[in-house]
């Protein structure tokens, strides 16, 4: 059998792959704008944000369309012109998958459990597209713990699947609005987790906070 050894040196060099979670309304699909040469899968329909930008994407309402567009990015040569790959976002795009798998049987834990495997499989096939910077969005989902604190994660329908989402990514950022001193908000990326927030870069590269700039991240963790 052969071996192939490989450099982690060269890792970057496949894209980065990144998933930024936030509140409605923090500029999470806005931010696609900020990713180089982006194409994007939207289940949400909420692309008005980034309108006069003129981005191509794909529409997505159902498992069919999501299979089709991955094996374009990975077959058409049209494809290869978009270096980067946005999900928009995979909270919703999970909804669609439970929603159909709710259709399809009338076991409301056999269809979770059918949503959870599937979701597995998209999202992997997607992180890892070869020579593609891969951005997914994620919506916000608060819990308390045993001390009554408040904690901020992804959301995913399912408990399992959202645990599980943050372990696919090297980089998970939370995309916050705080405010200032003046009273006026300003948006900000949370690269380092507080306990509350979860967060984490592995590449070691980002600052605790950085501006809302995918393409400056990118270009920092060395992709």
């Amino acid at each position: 059998m052969a071996i192939n050894v490989k450099k982690t040196g060269g890792l970057s060099a496949n894209g980065v792959k990144v998933l930024v979670y936030g509140q409605a309304g923090a500029g999470k699909t806005s931010l696609i704008k900020t990713l180089p040469s982006p194409i994007v899968l939207s289940a949400e329909g909420g692309l008005l944000s980034v309108q006069d930008s003129d981005l191509p994407y794909i529409e997505v309402d159902g498992m069919e369309t999501l299979k089709e567009a991955w094996l374009w990015l990975t077959e058409s040569k049209e494809a290869q012109a978009y270096k980067s790959v946005a999900l928009d976002s995979i909270s919703e795009i999970a909804e669609v998958v439970l929603n159909a798998e709710k259709k399809a049987t009338k076991d409301p834990r056999q269809a979770y459990g059918a949503m959870q495997e599937q979701m597995a499989d998209i999202i992997r096939a997607f992180r890892d597209l070869p020579g593609r910077h891969v951005y997914m969005s994620a919506k916000l989902e608060k819990s308390q713990d045993e001390m009554g604190r408040i904690l901020y994660a992804p959301s995913m329908p399912g408990n399992k699947t959202g645990q599980s989402l943050p372990y696919y990514f090297d980089e998970v950022l939370a995309l916050r609005i705080e405010r200032d001193s003046d009273g006026g908000t300003q948006r900000a990326l949370m690269c380092d987790g507080d306990g509350l927030w979860l967060a984490k870069d592995r590449s070691g590269k980002l600052a605790p906070w950085e501006a809302p700039d995918l393409g400056a991240i990118i270009a920092k963790i060395g992709g």
